[in-house]
């Protein structure tokens, strides 16, 4: 992206000397002064955002200047080239529903493709500087097959595999790295050679028990590698793989938004990302050597992630994922005019109520209403963008992790999930109204977006005063405990008969 015309490019050089307008916070690091010491692999949005910010700020609050990152992207090199003309530099614009501000980063002092730069991010993580490498990929970066082990079938992945095998036994690194999963095996690979010492690699995507499923991933693609016995040894005794739960909404940057950021600094930048004012990060407290200091800057080091991540499932993912099934069906094109419907509202409370927080045990220094409060208080933020149709695709694979633990506990405490069981109709109505073609948000037409929308279709179809057993007979999604409830199928029906007097 070029600059707009008649205006100067965020860079080092611009960003010299200059005097920033009030309300524009500089970097909270020198960019000159800093080294690379952490290799994040996934450099979108979420990532300079969330962890930069963390990571800049907790140098900061220490003195410390050895924790600048390496970005890698993924698939393209959009990223590269949107940051390394502004030596690293970009905005993060912070949108609130009522005040915005902006502050520069300056943490990510370089950035990598691996299509070109594989040797070169390869040789950063084996650098005995470096001690953290991070991971925001998504779970589909991880190349894993429908039984969580790894896909070796998957082309890029294979491919990978084939440069390790020829890397183990001596050869070139400079085969162009396909895959996340690939590159990082790769990197550790010429750490153990150079004997370059111990790494933490912190996985910070939404994958539930996250550390252990990588750390299970990496060993379990190991033992398919010629040779790799012995790298997985050393994984096993050098490598940590700490548990994580991040939150910031990051919305998608638009024009308008960068328009805004340019008339607050007087400098174009290409790589400015926006956030809520909310963060949070949640890291299990294991590490295999040195690290950022993040737990002084705002971050939570405990023993056990696993009460943070059920409450943000059960509490944020849960009611989100009900907003968007209810505001959809209301005809409301995002989560703000949703939670701004009392009617909705007073269901997604009740849900949070009733059957969520019965269901969990308040991590240290958690108060679990305060935290449903500032959720639906998020969600009414009409900056971060999230529309209800958005949300509400996938709900198949959504639906179990969000909700059906929710529904498991309080049946076997011996209660009736009524709230969830209204949150589950929700998504039932969802799927028949998108499946048929009965739903338009928003002046458009809303189909049914999800892996088992053939199968799901087909449950929707036919008489009303059975749609709940059709749809409940889908075991991919209830599984067989579900399914066979008389308990949770009489909510349930009752919940999907009066969603009559929800939808206006």
């Amino acid at each position: 992206m070029t600059s707009s015309a008649g205006s100067s490019r965020l860079s080092r050089a611009t960003l010299s000397g200059a005097c920033l307008p009030a309300g524009v916070q500089p970097p909270a690091v020198d960019p000159g002064d800093v080294s690379v010491g952490l290799v994040h692999l996934g450099l979108g949005a979420f990532h300079r955002a969330h962890q930069a910010v963390f990571t800049e700020d907790a140098a900061a609050a220490t003195g410390e200047n050895g924790w600048g990152i390496l970005g890698v992207t993924q698939r393209s090199a959009r990223v590269v080239e949107q940051l390394a003309p502004q030596d690293g530099l970009y905005g993060v614009l912070t949108k609130g529903t009522a005040e915005t501000s902006l502050r520069l980063v300056g943490s990510l002092r370089d950035v990598a493709f691996p299509g070109t730069d594989t040797p070169h991010v390869l040789s950063t993580i084996a650098a005995p500087t470096t001690h953290v490498v991070t991971l925001t990929v998504t779970e589909k970066g991880y190349r894993r097959a429908a039984d969580g082990r790894p896909d070796l079938a998957d082309p890029d992945l294979a491919a990978d595999l084939d440069a390790l095998a020829a890397e183990l036994s001596g050869g070139r690194t400079d085969t162009a790295a396909r895959s996340p999963l690939g590159l990082l095996l790769r990197g550790l690979a010429l750490r153990a050679r150079h004997d370059a010492g111990n790494l933490t690699v912190v996985c910070c995507d939404n994958l539930a028990d996250n550390g252990a499923v990588l750390a299970t991933l990496v060993a379990a693609t190991l033992d398919a590698v010629p040779h790799g016995d012995r790298l997985r040894e050393w994984v096993d005794s050098a490598v940590r793989f700490p548990g994580t739960m991040v939150d910031r909404i990051v919305p998608a940057t638009t024009d308008a938004h960068r328009a805004e950021a340019q008339s607050l600094l007087g400098l174009s930048d290409a790589g400015l990302v926006i956030g809520e004012p909310f963060t949070q990060w949640v890291i299990q407290d294991t590490f295999a050597g040195p690290r950022p200091a993040w737990e002084r800057v705002g971050a939570t080091l405990t023993a056990d992630v696993a009460p943070y991540e059920r409450a943000k499932l059960r509490v944020l993912n849960a009611s989100h994922s009900t907003l968007a099934y209810l505001g959809a069906l209301r005809g409301h094109a995002t989560i703000a005019q949703a939670v701004a419907d009392p009617a909705l509202e007073a269901i997604a409370r009740a849900l949070v109520d009733e059957d969520v927080l019965p269901t969990l045990v308040a991590p240290d220094g958690m108060d679990l209403a305060q935290y449903r409060d500032d959720v639906l208080s998020r969600f009414a933020n009409p900056n971060t963008g999230h529309t209800t149709v958005q949300v509400a695709m996938d709900g198949s694979q959504k639906l179990p992790q969000r909700l059906l633990g929710t529904v498991r506990d309080r049946l076997d405490s011996g209660a009736v999930p009524t709230a969830a069981a209204g949150a589950v109709a929700a998504w039932i109505a969802y799927v028949r109204a998108t499946s048929q073609g009965e739903l338009a948000v928003d002046g458009k037409q809303v189909g049914l977006d999800d892996p088992l929308a053939p199968t799901l279709a087909a449950a929707a179809d036919g008489p009303l005063d059975s749609l709940a057993d059709r749809m409940l007979g889908v075991r991919a999604v209830f599984g067989e405990d579900l399914a066979g409830s008389d308990v949770f199928r009489s909510a349930v029906r009752g919940a999907v008969a009066d969603l009559v007097s929800i939808r206006a």
